[in-house]
């Protein structure tokens, strides 16, 4: 059955801290390979870059649109579900699922009218737990203990197939009619987030402990959730109105001490 040719509209590969650009290339052409076009790029060592074309192989049109960004959440924008790749398992508290299963949780967030990116991290390193936090499930690929460690390309390439076989097996649904409110995306959850870690120095709720478990838990925790804008604009209501109140028991305490 032929995939239709927007079918792969609503999917992002998303390329973090990559160090070498001959692997963005490479990545180019495992993308174009299985119909897939568009590319982002988070702080990128060296971007565009000779290396990047010869490696693409003819894959210029995808490096010529692909978009560079400074931060992930920028590189996020329009996304509402993001799915980090890993060659093993780290320490975070996210769904795990295979490259087919993954790849059967992107089509389904894009049959519900979601923009979804496949997030990638530097191929030294991969993902840092601080980049996973923006995620809402993790793929493993399940390559051998021993020597686990995939070439960025390559992960790309096994992603993006599963991706295509998933397409072409699925019959693609109708555009899903516009309902409520639409789902905050990784910017507006980002405002979040920020506005949550400044109401709780507000409300002095870490007590001098350090903040960083309970506000990483607390991210996990909203990113589990998958909030509408509707929703977001209801939190970032109740924090100001927390904020207002910390501001006035702070007058009033301290016009006490000074009666």
């Amino acid at each position: 059955m032929p995939m239709p040719a927007d079918a792969t509209v609503p999917f992002r590969f998303v390329l973090v801290r990559t160090a070498h650009p001959g692997n963005i290339g490479s990545t180019a052409r495992a993308m174009r390979t299985m119909g897939f076009t568009r590319l982002e790029l988070v702080a990128p060592a060296r971007f565009p870059d000779p290396q990047a074309t010869a490696m693409a192989a003819g894959a210029d049109a995808v490096l010529a649109l692909a978009g560079v960004h400074a931060d992930m959440v920028a590189g996020l924008a329009g996304c509402s579900m993001a799915i980090g790749l890993s060659a093993r398992r780290r320490g975070v508290a996210l769904p795990e699922w295979s490259p087919r299963e993954g790849a059967q949780q992107a089509l389904a967030a894009a049959a519900r009218g979601e923009q979804v990116a496949l997030v990638f991290g530097n191929e030294r390193t991969g993902l840092e737990n601080s980049e996973l936090a923006h995620c809402h499930g993790m793929v493993r690929i399940p390559s051998v203990d021993d020597f686990s460690s995939l070439n960025l390309a390559q992960a790309v390439q096994v992603m993006a197939y599963e991706m295509r076989l998933a397409m072409l097996a699925t019959v693609p649904p109708a555009p899903p009619a516009p309902v409520g409110e639409p789902l905050a995306d990784a910017v507006k959850m980002e405002q979040f987030f920020t506005h949550l870690e400044q109401t709780l120095d507000d409300i002095d709720f870490h007590k001098g402990r350090p903040p960083a478990v309970v506000v990483l838990r607390l991210r996990k925790l909203f990113q589990r959730s998958q909030m509408d804008e509707r929703e977001l604009r209801i939190l970032h209501g109740i924090l100001a109105d927390a904020q207002r109140m910390a501001r006035l028991a702070g007058v009033t305490g301290k016009r006490a001490d000074a009666g």
